[in-house]
């Protein structure tokens, strides 16, 4: 079951679904494979079949050892140092490729990247050493750059002004074109060029006069690096805005908007408006989100060629599904019903989930990607035959792409694959996929380690409410050296995903193999709460964080035990953010897990309220509920009852979760003589990034759980910090 996570292009076959998902004009088509691509794969599927062989036939020649104890060379130093983050792609005015990554052995610092003009020579690094490409915009960031033929804009992180750089001229430093307010008091994301008046149209976070509570608006900003002017507000008066689209002519302008207590995913709104000859907005039309017949939230608008304009809501299935907008009448129109995800919900900026491939008299086609029962397809939608065609490549998972020369660059991953930037290349007719290259990947050496690799099973599992299941990727212990003796069952590593509207996904991420790799089981849990499943699915946490999540990730343990596929009295819980919440909550209210580790989680909900950014600072009005809520759910406020060893992890300069969370859980903890450990780290903010911390948390984790509840030595020489109450 395992091994159908890897998808190849061999054979394809019809997919099926209920009647009710689709238009009654709607018809599916499965894209056929060529044999040059079938060739191109043949070392995808190579893996997948070594991965069984491997285990079968070195079976008999394992070394017997406990459960946690077995040596991987997938060290944390390999970890740390490999998995580089990507941040944007983009195509520039010669159809390279060009894309944002950020690099943990350089501190987290992020850089553009441009594709070799010549297969076989090395990617160009575009970014001057002393410019980093970040936009602190809603803490979280995203579309830090844009690309216009030969010309490139992006936010440096050390002061957030916007720079623009020609990708023309070898060695062109970057120009400012913003104004310096002496700090990085003004951030700017999700920017696109608007042609007609020379002008970048973005997002803009002002924090001059309130850094708690900036103003947030769509301003326009002059190319003109030689005189540098106050940028033009074009759009102001609600809390948020994402998505400034500007159509083909210049003459009319889309975008997204929301406002508090609503996050993006809760409710939001998609407004057109009309451009004058001064660039003003002197008309503006609501086209989603006002219609008290729907609760949707609108995302990712984009104009065809031909002025068209697309976007995705959740208006009538509870899906994320493609409409377009009939501008004569105001209304809108879905393109191909199904009850599956074609967008994320909006955390960062510069999503792009799909692409307008073809705009003409005879076709409009539009490539986009769905995510159904945990897995990603990468499809073309017909626009005027209602059809959709599937294409079958190695990604099984798949976030953003964007359009090249005749080509498609798609951002995804698989079990096997870790993320990667491929570029998939179509025949004439956008019928097949003809050839499939990988011009990017985070663990480019990841591939070495393929003997040892976990791969990840979908699991769906019942809930404690009656008739509701959840979901998670389970990842058994794999390593072909080690086996351990047979009445012995494998710890388990319960992973509770950020968000807590967000959705963990199977891929390849050596972070968990580390684990695996070592005699560990791993399970990554989806939450009811958690995206990829509809807006009901998403609901079941409104007003129940705490309740929903805990007990899924307790359910998802419990079952698992049940399964006879791990040991019940090794269950340990980890997370992040909204995670390490969970994390928290889970000890602090249930007896499930034994142990714990905390990173940049969540303690007081009420200190949560009162200091977080503003972009979450109303999220938790509609997932706790009442004072009495806020205070019940506050893990802080039940220390007494919790009863097992805790490890906290904590970015000394995080502003979405600051670090009192950590230290007044701690003390608490402490003092009530729990085993407990808190490690702070200068300069890293909401997640960490560094390569040094990242290594150092992985394993004192894994060492933290060993010594206190795995009842087995590392193989790893690690030094341990002290624990609290235990040293």
């Amino acid at each position: 079951m395992a091994l159908a996570a890897i998808a190849t292009v061999a054979r394809c076959s019809p997919l099926s679904f209920p009647k009710s998902n689709f238009n009654p004009l709607a018809r599916i088509l499965v894209a056929r494979s060529s044999s040059s691509i079938e060739l191109h794969l043949r070392k995808y599927k190579a893996m997948a079949s070594s991965l069984s062989s491997s285990e079968t036939a070195t079976k008999k020649e394992r070394v017997t050892a406990p459960y946690g104890s077995w040596k991987s060379p997938m060290t944390a130093d390999v970890v740390s140092g490999a998995s580089k983050r990507l941040g944007g792609i983009s195509v520039d005015g010669d159809g390279h490729l060009v894309w944002l990554e950020s690099r943990p052995n350089e501190s987290g610092r992020s850089v553009l990247v441009k594709e070799p003009e010549k297969q076989g020579d090395e990617p160009l690094d575009i970014t001057p050493k002393e410019f980093v490409v970040r936009t602190l915009c809603q803490e979280y960031g995203g579309g830090a750059f844009n690309i216009s033929g030969d010309t490139l804009v992006f936010s440096n992180y050390k002061d957030q002004r916007l720079y623009k750089q020609s990708l023309r001229l070898k060695d062109s430093p970057p120009l400012p074109i913003t104004p310096d307010y002496g700090g990085p008091s003004a951030c700017y994301a999700d920017g696109v060029f608007d042609s007609r008046f020379g002008r970048y149209v973005t997002v803009r976070e002002d924090r001059r006069e309130d850094s708690l509570n900036p103003t947030t608006m769509v301003v326009a900003v002059g190319l003109v690096e030689k005189d540098i002017q106050e940028p033009k507000v074009l759009i102001s008066g609600n809390d948020f805005y994402a998505f400034p689209r500007m159509d083909p002519k210049g003459e009319k302008i889309a975008w997204i908007e929301w406002g508090h207590p609503n996050m993006p995913w809760d409710k939001a709104e998609l407004w057109v408006g009309y451009i004058s000859e001064a660039g003003d907005i002197y008309k503006r039309v609501c086209v989603a989100g006002r219609d008290p017949k729907h609760v949707e939230s609108p995302t990712e608008p984009k104009w065809s060629p031909k002025g068209e304009l697309f976007f995705i809501t959740d208006r009538q299935n509870g899906f994320w599904n493609l409409y377009k907008w009939i501008e004569s009448t105001n209304e809108v129109l879905p393109l191909y019903p199904l009850n599956a995800e074609f967008a994320r919900p909006l955390w960062v900026f510069g999503m792009n989930s799909y692409e307008v491939i073809q705009s003409d008299e005879q076709k409009t086609l539009i490539a986009c990607s769905y995510r159904q029962r945990g897995r990603s397809h990468l499809a073309i939608i017909d626009v005027l035959q209602s059809s959709l065609s599937l294409f079958d490549i190695p990604f099984t998972d798949i976030a953003d792409m964007t359009s090249g020369n005749n080509c498609l660059y798609v951002e995804g991953a698989s079990g096997v694959l870790p993320t990667s930037v491929a570029k998939v290349t179509f025949n004439d007719e956008k019928s097949e996929v003809i050839d499939f290259q990988i011009i990017w990947s985070s663990s480019p050496d990841s591939l070495k380690y393929e003997s040892y690799f976990s791969l990840p099973e979908l699991i769906e599992f019942p809930t404690e409410v009656p008739g509701q299941n959840a979901y998670a990727y389970f990842y058994p212990p794999s390593n072909h050296v080690y086996q351990a003796s047979q009445e012995e069952k494998p710890p388990l590593l319960l992973k509770s995903h950020g968000g807590p509207t967000s959705e963990t996904r199977g891929v390849l991420n050596l972070s968990i193999q580390y684990w695996t790799s070592r005699g560990w089981a791993f399970v990554d849990v989806n939450y009811g709460g958690s995206t990829g499943y509809g807006r009901e699915f998403r609901e079941r946490l409104l007003g129940r964080w705490g309740i929903v999540d805990v007990d899924d990730c307790c359910s998802c343990a419990k079952f698992l035990v049940e399964s006879g596929k791990v040991d019940g009295n090794r269950l340990c819980i980890t997370g992040g953010s909204a995670g390490g919440y969970t994390t928290l909550a889970a000890l602090a209210f249930r007896e499930t897990f034994k142990a714990g580790a905390s990173l940049y989680g969540v303690a007081d909900l009420n200190m949560l309220r009162a200091e977080t950014h503003k972009f979450e600072s109303h999220y938790l009005d509609n997932l706790v509920g009442s004072e009495k809520d806020y205070y019940e759910r506050s893990p802080i406020n039940s220390v007494e009852k919790f009863s097992c060893p805790i490890i906290l992890f904590q970015g000394l300069e995080d502003k979405v979760v600051p670090p009192d969370q950590a230290r007044k859980i701690y003390a608490a903890l402490k003092q009530k003589g729990l085993p407990v450990a808190l490690v702070e780290y200068k300069g890293e903010q909401h997640g960490f990034r560094k390569a040094e911390n990242i290594k150092f948390t992985l394993e004192q984790q894994m060492l933290f759980f060993a010594r206190l509840v795995g009842h087995f030595d590392v193989a790893d020489e690690i030094t341990p910090i002290k624990i609290d109450n235990f040293d």
